[in-house]
């Protein structure tokens, strides 16, 4: 049963326990962020249950660690009467709602909380921008921590890209400032967030083979604004329909950018080729190195966020070094990233685009012929949408994989056109990229941006998208 407590009450909650430092914290999931979370309790002097319900040598060593630390751990099996029994339980985003050890914390009334919320609450003094959206949020993010970085802070990025909050108050000396990216599943189980800055980049429906609805998926993105007040800070796109309905009534400062508009705080003059913030020029478009209108978004969402954060940030030297730091940002590996350039046909390597939105935003930005590659594990949305700007851009379409059959049909319904989609069956990676590889001419673009997750052939994206570029080297 769905704990149907306000996200107030719960943060209030496990912030009391922190605090009296009694009973047992138990830290669901031994990947990096558990591991993170349970030392962090340890260093605070908290009693540690751990478990993980793989026995791979990875998760040992991991347990290992843990007992020497002074944690009780458990591998290849949850103690679920301990679990219940837990003051708080501590969840990895991987752990799936529906997994055993969570329902029986649910069942016994313990709040279940994200390895952020721990983290947050026991680095009481740590200063961050704070970033979700359906897409974006990673360009975002690192940006934001290039900038904060540029301008001499320690700024690491953290959560959802890759390294756990709760390893920054373990070093030796912990930073003042970090760049958070947070998926919906992390602030599903963070009540307590209360960024210096909270940005949103775009929302669109995703993830509905985990959710039962977009509303569903709307209101996780919701949970940024949880502890919203007058003089909170916000950042949020003005070109998204949904993205008005989702913030009204949230109090605090509101700020917005736009690829399209000028009646908001950082905007971009598609004339002049400029990128304006807060009243004044920037940067010029051309010194942006990186790909599509998306990102001349997440530049503005990211400069608007670091520069709202603190009046030093505001200043003309503080605007110029934020101009250099953008000029000198590149693409973020399996993000629309260039990985050849040979015989004048350009690799894209987009295998991020793990969902229907972020490929259109993708083919939207494409200015040449292109050979698109789409294909994985079906996620619950249709790919119709996708028709119109691949009927603008696209030589030919290779729908491959698992969803292969499904993404065919949706792009040869009747009325919508005839886009060119060649069915690739049971064909490897390999065999798609070699057919991708014959059918593009000289000046077009192959463009791998799937649509789908990867699970079907790969473990993940990023070996998608490393097995791309080494294709894409050795084709070309």
């Amino acid at each position: 049963m769905a704990d149907t407590r306000l996200p107030q009450e719960i943060a209030s909650l496990v912030a009391r326990r922190l605090a009296e430092r009694r009973g047992e914290f138990a830290v669901i999931g031994l990947g990096r962020s558990g591991v993170a979370a349970a030392c962090l309790l340890r260093k605070a002097g908290l009693s540690v249950y751990a478990s993980d319900a793989s026995g791979s040598d990875a998760v040992r060593v991991a347990a290992a660690q843990l007992e020497r630390e002074g944690a009780s751990v458990d591998v290849g099996t949850h103690n679920l009467d301990r679990i219940a029994q837990a003051e708080v339980v501590v969840v990895s985003p991987g752990v799936p709602p529906t997994a055993a050890p969570l329902r029986a914390a649910e069942a016994a009334g313990v709040p279940v909380v994200s390895e952020v919320e721990i983290a947050l609450r026991l680095a009481p003094g740590l200063r961050y921008i704070a970033v979700t959206g359906t897409n974006g949020k990673t360009t975002t993010t690192a940006l934001v921590g290039h900038l904060l970085r540029a301008l001499g802070h320690d700024a690491p990025e953290v959560g959802n890209i890759g390294t756990p909050v709760s390893e920054l108050p373990l070093r030796a000396e912990p930073p003042a400032w970090a760049a958070l990216e947070m998926s919906s599943f992390q602030l599903h189980d963070t009540p307590g967030i209360m960024p210096d800055v909270g940005v949103l980049t775009t929302l669109s429906p995703d993830h509905l083979d985990r959710y039962p609805d977009v509303a569903a998926y709307y209101a996780d993105k919701k949970r940024l604004f949880a502890n919203a007040a007058p003089t909170s800070r916000w950042v949020t796109t003005a070109d998204n329909a949904d993205v008005p309905e989702l913030i009204r009534g949230v109090p605090g400062q509101w700020h917005h950018f736009s690829t399209v508009r000028r009646d908001v705080d950082a905007w971009y003059d598609r004339e002049a080729g400029v990128l304006h913030v807060l009243g004044a020029p920037l940067v010029r478009r051309g010194d942006v190195a990186l790909a599509g209108d998306h990102n001349v978004g997440n530049v503005l969402a990211a400069v608007l966020a670091v520069m709202i954060a603190d009046p030093s940030h505001r200043t003309a030297t503080a605007r110029t070094t934020l101009a250099a730091a953008v000029r000198t940002f590149r693409a973020l590996p399996h993000r629309l990233e260039p990985v050849e350039d040979s015989h004048t046909v350009l690799w894209l390597n987009d295998s991020k685009a793990t969902n229907v939105a972020s490929t259109l935003v993708a083919l939207a930005g494409m200015t040449r012929p292109t050979v698109v590659l789409l294909g994985g594990r079906h996620k619950g949305e249709p790919y119709t949408t996708l028709v119109p700007e691949l009927l603008r851009t696209a030589r030919a379409v290779l729908a491959y994989g698992a969803a292969g059959a499904l993404i065919t049909a949706d792009l040869e319904a009747p009325l919508h056109g005839r886009v060119p989609v060649e069915h690739m069956g049971d064909a490897s990676f390999r065999a798609v990229v070699q057919r991708a590889r014959a059918l593009a001419r000289p000046g077009d673009v192959i463009l791998l941006s799937p649509a789908c997750s990867s699970y079907d052939m790969f473990a993940n994206y990023e070996e998608r998208g490393r097995a791309f570029a080494a294709l894409a080297r050795e084709l070309a």
